[in-house]
């Protein structure tokens, strides 16, 4: 029942256009775009170039503001042929627990892709076969709020989310080497 009260509340946030709360990957990353010159890679997919104290960024979302996910994986294998980056860092939203708070974070490791696992599978492949090391950033929230208008505790967690995109960087990377910064979901109402 509160799938099917989700998708009737969800109706109006995609018919106006808005953010959904799927959207958080991508908006971080696109606004950490802002000022770079961007690019399709990939079918509704985007990207970026810019720098961070001596380090290369390539900056990966869906083509906004239209309701698409893009193709993350086709993209993220098309940069590692061309740059072969250092890391590959991938923002999502995740699924909270019960119990747990909307828009709590969680780092890990592991492509933070949902869906039928293909794209997953993908990422995973061609990272494993470059030895390019995988970090996670997942912000929790409910099947409900994933689909419907972004809501503020979900939308204040940008900010936090890039500073820890930052400190993974400056951990995990030294001057000279590069990261690609993947902001993956439903890119609805977000633009770059």
């Amino acid at each position: 029942m509160e799938e099917a009260e989700a998708l009737k509340t969800a109706v109006s946030a995609f018919k106006q256009g808005q953010p959904i709360g799927d959207g958080i990957g991508p908006m971080i990353v696109g606004k950490m775009m802002l000022d770079t010159e961007k690019k399709i890679i990939a079918l509704e997919t985007v990207w970026g170039e810019k720098n961070f104290e001596g380090r290369k960024l390539y900056l990966v979302k869906a083509e906004g503001p239209a309701a698409t996910v893009g193709r993350p994986g086709d993209a993220l294998e098309k940069i590692i042929m061309e740059s072969k980056p250092d890391i590959i860092v991938m923002i999502d939203a995740a699924l909270k627990l019960e119990g747990e708070d909307t828009g709590s974070i969680a780092q890990g490791f592991g492509a933070a892709i949902g869906g039928m696992g293909a794209e997953r599978f993908q990422i995973e492949e061609v990272a494993t076969k470059y030895k390019i090391p995988i970090y996670a950033i997942v912000i929790k929230e409910s099947i409900k709020e994933a689909i419907t208008l972004m809501k503020k505790e979900i939308a204040d967690t940008a900010e936090t989310v890039t500073l820890q995109v930052y400190d993974i960087i400056k951990e995990n990377t030294k001057t000279g080497q590069s990261a690609l910064i993947i902001g993956v979901g439903n890119t609805l109402g977000v633009s770059q």
